[in-house]
């Protein structure tokens, strides 16, 4: 990632404050207070579709508790990092990914409104971390974290550049899906270069990713049927079959991702390979510049939180 401070417009820091550490990298945390309101949200907010809803809100569920993990699984090694820039975007990365586990929670919880079932979910995978944080060694969870993180960038990344998949959203929910696609491209490279720091063995990384996405999609999948079950949506087979072809067809999203997601088995792979640099600059630019779509949520965010704090 870009290791030069930015300026307050590229990075949404208002001049008045103090900037973070990850600032000075390009990875700095954006404080947002996303609200919604059940009475005007909309329901089926992606192309109208029951399906295609679910399956955002069912990713949606996993952020809380997975962010989490992954945080944790990073700062458990920031005490061997020396590398001053290293250190830099690890404060970053954690500050950015506490305000995502927030943010969802946020949403999660107008999707718990509607009537699905994202509390129980969120606690369901927080038993199965849990678990993987209980019984397996350290360097895993790590070696693991780096696999979800190229999940979550090259996710996002397809999101910020494909215009046709943003316009199928609806507008007011899409911006929470800007924002946290453009910071998931803005520390992609962070638990990376953590795990090559301290350990580097390729065997390991890329040995994890596989049982990771069969886990990944198994979970997805339990989920997503529970969140149709809830909407009553579970057996109505053409549209889910539309929508599953939608999302994993031979042209569909997740296709489309399938080199990028093979570039990780690469000995030397490194994620600043899916070069961004240029896409992270135009929609800093369109989220929080001069005229940005979010520029004035996140000074009235950080107005509030400096309230609380005198």
């Amino acid at each position: 990632m870009t290791t030069t401070a930015s300026s307050n417009i590229q990075t949404g820091q208002p001049a008045a404050q103090k900037v973070p550490l990850g600032a000075t990298v390009n990875i700095p945390p954006r404080r947002l207070d996303f609200q919604f309101d059940e009475k005007t949200a909309k329901r089926y907010f992606y192309a109208d579709d029951p399906f295609l809803s679910a399956f955002w809100i069912t990713l949606s569920t996993l952020f809380p508790e997975g962010e989490d993990f992954f945080v944790q699984a990073v700062r458990h090694y920031r005490k061997d990092i020396t590398d001053p820039t290293l250190k830099a975007q690890v404060a970053g990365f954690i500050g950015q990914e506490a305000m995502h586990s927030k943010e969802h929670e946020a949403w999660n919880e107008l999707g718990q409104k509607f009537g699905y079932p994202t509390h129980r979910l969120d606690k369901s995978l927080g038993k199965l971390l849990g678990a993987v944080k209980k019984y397996t060694p350290k360097i895993f969870q790590l070696s693991a974290t780096v696999s979800l993180e190229h999940y979550t960038a090259i996710i996002a990344e397809q999101l910020l550049r494909d215009e046709s998949h943003r316009e199928l959203a609806d507008p007011e929910t899409l911006k929470l899906w800007l924002w946290h696609a453009l910071e998931e491209n803005e520390h992609k490279t962070v638990a990376y270069d953590v795990y090559e720091t301290v350990s580097g063995n390729y065997l390991l990384r890329a040995g994890t990713m596989i049982p990771v996405t069969v886990i990944f999609f198994a979970v997805i999948g339990v989920f997503q049927a529970q969140m149709l079950a809830s909407d009553k949506q579970l057996f109505n087979i053409r549209n889910n079959w539309k929508g599953f072809k939608y999302l994993f067809g031979r042209k569909g999203l997740f296709a489309q991702l399938v080199p990028q997601y093979l570039d990780f088995f690469k000995p030397g792979f490194h994620p600043s390979q899916h070069d961004t640099e240029a896409l992270l600059d135009e929609w800093r630019e369109k989220l929080f510049g001069a005229d940005g779509t979010l520029t004035a949520q996140y000074e009235q965010a950080n107005q509030r939180k400096g309230k609380k704090t005198h």
